[in-house]
């Protein structure tokens, strides 16, 4: 794999007349020290003797200090780079004046929609809107503007004319193409087209953004940033010196035209081709592979199959453009199945896609972070605290995660539903077992109400701290989605002693009394290590551990690339023997996903009996939610399996659609709901399964209904309340076991996703 240098290997020092707020960077000399806050006033700013910022960050999220947050850890490398940052959240989007609060910035404006995309912040999987909003003061809701990549880019160009605009986060990186909208049923542009920024930053952001300020800093324009990794950018036609590869002779999906009807005349066969090559931006007659020349142009584009690989550098895929996919699901399955092909920093190409008249140029993904750079970045000098205008108000997600730590990035399960490869990447980024050490010893020394416990040790996935390929070479070659599906790869190491040794240390640590594990646990590679479990059933679970299966049914596990449901019950049988051995009562809580692709009422059926079989009231209830550019969103759009090669005739996948079925899926869930039971009888009768409609313990729901059935409003059933899952083994709330020991309830309410360290 490419390598790149240290993150901070290139120090601006401060301009002259303008004292650094920013702690010198590692191994630069020293400066004055870093300021408690990012300035988010112009007050603020004279006081630290500034007359302009270098960089502005505008984001949806209030301003935290803390690492957990990505617009502090943006904030805090660049201003231990040299540069003066100021931190716009939360502005009011309904005119410029707070957009305007710190004036114009002397290089670039960042923005970002937050930890979290502002559209699954804002609407639920069945597009209510949320009453709140973690991320919030208060957990008020309303407090930003949908999709508010696009609507802050466009007040700051309202603004600033003339001034760059940079977008990332999340909510950036997971619509740097062509996109299926869950919320509008439609496939948008990529969000750099709609938002007029001048570059998108996908992925962790912090090489992308150092190198953006660097250059502008020295000189160059926006325009001439082009080739930096992990960036995307619109221009016209591709350079001279690079060869273009069709995307369809990578992964032919069939004819990309509609097909024509043999008993039309020659007239309307030749509309029929015009239409078609309007989509695709050619003129009729020509190749729809042959390019997509500007009008007027007879330029015509070769493309070739195979690249020698000395040129391989300088090729680029060109996908089938925007109008294409929007008017074709079978291309855009093929689109996505591509995109996900080309994300290993070791082999991705370029990838080109044509919007209009211009193409959108995406440079392969950044090269991931050294430990050393890890290191370097969550030790940066945080406050660890909400910027001081907020008062006495509560924002949930810091309180949330304040007494957390984060010790890796990425994961490379390759879920389809989940977002965290497309943003973080498929390789595991850790920092050494010292500095999460000294993170430790930082909240137990400075972080106000700690109590000795920390809350998680973690990231996207609890386990994969440290676990990589075992050969470089194969790593740098591989194009495989998951390392663990559809068995774990012989490549890669599972080694768990390192984190086993990191969670011993922790725990160790004066002043600590419990290191507990709040991030998903990867089952699969967790039974690879027995004395894993054993360590974390002994020491580092509070009575309930989280853990996610998605699903029992062969079909939704396929498309959701988990483990079978037998590798939860070894896993089970691992953690209920090592908890016994420590005397300790303790549960696995599943998490299940309703309605996800692949899913029929029948697997539904089945995993509503296992619940009821194994004790299991799963009320923690999430639908499938079709989040941009996720491998699972191009099967809800086209029905087709972008895990397999896309043809016209591949496999088709079952896809539950509509509120009716939705509703359904999820009634199975909570079988036990008497809300749900009149649903649920009239499909048990129409699946010729009325036997399990009954009295009996055997029966999956009674066939009376209550009187007054809790749940119900007008005889529909109440928006579901996101409340703990519950085993009804358990015994009741706040009674001691056999051991004397009382299981620790989790934390209830609506689970908030890791987005460590987004810009």
């Amino acid at each position: 794999m490419q390598t790149a240098g240290p993150l901070f290997s290139r120090h601006k020092a401060p301009a002259a007349g303008q004292p650094a707020v920013g702690g010198p960077a590692p191994g630069s000399p020293a400066g004055s020290a870093p300021a408690a806050f990012l300035p988010t006033t112009r007050a603020e700013m004279d006081a630290l003797g500034w007359r302009q910022c270098d960089v502005i960050i505008v984001t949806g999220d209030a301003y935290v200090d803390h690492p957990s947050f990505g617009m502090a850890i943006i904030g805090r490398v660049l201003e231990a780079q040299g540069f003066k940052v100021g931190i716009i959240a939360q502005p009011d989007w309904q005119g410029t004046r707070d957009f305007e609060a710190l004036g114009a910035p002397r290089l670039f404006f960042g923005v970002t929609g937050g930890n979290m995309d502002s559209m699954v912040n804002r609407y639920t999987s069945d597009r209510r809107v949320r009453s709140d909003d973690a991320y919030t003061p208060g957990g008020m809701g309303g407090k930003r503007p949908d999709r508010c990549v696009i609507v802050y880019s466009q007040r700051l160009r309202e603004a600033y004319k003339a001034v760059p605009i940079v977008i990332g986060g999340i909510e950036a990186s997971l619509r740097r193409i062509a996109h299926f909208d869950y919320w509008s049923e439609h496939v948008r542009r990529s969000v750099l087209v709609d938002a007029k920024a001048d570059l998108l930053v996908y992925g962790n952001a912090e090489r992308q953004i150092g190198a953006i300020a660097q250059r502008l800093d020295e000189g160059s324009t926006i325009d001439e940033i082009t080739d930096l990794r992990g960036t995307a950018y619109v221009r016209r036609g591709v350079p001279a010196d690079w060869v273009e590869i069709d995307s369809t002779e990578l992964d032919a999906p069939g004819p990309l035209g509609p097909p024509l009807n043999p008993y039309a005349d020659e007239d309307e066969r030749m509309r029929t081709l015009q239409t078609s090559a309007a989509a695709a931006g050619t003129t009729a007659g020509a190749s729809p592979a042959a390019g997509w020349p500007a009008p007027g142009s007879t330029n015509v584009v070769k493309f070739y199959r195979k690249v020698p690989n000395a040129r391989r550098e300088m090729s680029v895929i060109r996908l089938p453009s925007f109008e294409q996919v929007s008017q074709d699901a079978v291309l855009y399955a093929h689109a996505s199945r591509i995109l996900h092909l080309e994300s290993n920093p070791g082999n991705a190409r370029a990838l080109v896609q044509r919007h209009g008249t211009f193409d959108v140029w995406l440079n392969p993904p950044p090269i991931p972070l050294s430990t050393a750079d890890m290191d370097s970045v969550y030790e940066l000098p945080y406050s660890r605290l909400p910027h001081p205008r907020y008062g006495s108000a509560k924002i949930p997600a810091y309180h949330m995660i304040r007494f957390s730590v984060s010790i890796q990035r990425g994961c490379f399960g390759g879920c389809t539903f989940c977002s965290i490869t497309e943003h973080e990447g498929r390789i595991i980024q850790s920092r050494s077992e010292d500095s999460v050490i000294r993170e430790i010893e930082t909240i137990r020394d400075k972080v106000a109400g700690f109590t000795g416990v920390i809350s998680d040790l973690g990231g996207p996935t609890a386990n994969m701290y440290r676990l990589h390929c075992k050969s470089p070479a194969i790593e740098s070659a591989c194009r495989r989605p998951s390392c663990v599906f559809p068995g774990i790869c012989p490549n890669l190491n599972t080694d768990h002693a390192p984190l086993i040794s990191l969670y011993r240390r922790a725990r160790a640590l004066r002043g600590v009394k419990k290191i507990l594990i709040a991030s998903g646990v990867r089952y699969d590679l967790a039974i690879e290590s027995p004395e894993y479990v054993k360590e974390l059933a002994t020491h580092h679970t509070g009575g309930y551990l989280k853990i996610a299966p998605e699903a029992i049914g062969e079909g939704p596990l396929s498309k959701m690339m988990k483990p079978g449901v037998g590798t939860y019950h070894k896993f089970k049988e691992l953690f209920d023997r090592y908890s016994r051995e420590a005397g300790k009562e303790q549960y696995l809580i599943p998490y299940f996903i309703a309605a996800h692709p692949g899913t029929r009422d029948q697997d539904m059926l089945e995993l509503a009996v296992w619940l009821k079989k194994n004790g299991f009231r799963a009320d923690q209830v999430q639908a499938f939610l079709p989040s941009p550019m996720a491998t699972a969103t191009a099967m809800y759009h086209s029905g087709k399996n972008p895990l397999k090669r896309i043809t016209r005739a591949s496999e088709e996948v079952v896809i539950p659609k509509g509120t009716k079925v939705r509703r359904l899926h999820k009634a199975f869930l909570r079988y036990h709901d008497p809300g749900n039971w009149p649903l649920l009888r009239e499909a048990l009768k129409r699946m010729g399964r009325a036997d399990l409609i009954g009295n009996g313990k055997h029966h999956l729901i009674p066939a009376y209904q209550p009187v007054s059935t809790p749940g119900t409003v007008a005889g529909r059933p109440r928006s579901a309340l996101p409340f703990r899952t519950q085993h009804t083994g358990l015994p009741p709330s706040g009674a001691r076991s056999k051991t004397g020991s009382r299981p620790k309830a989790g934390r209830g309410g609506r689970g908030l996703p890791k987005r460590r360290g987004l810009p």
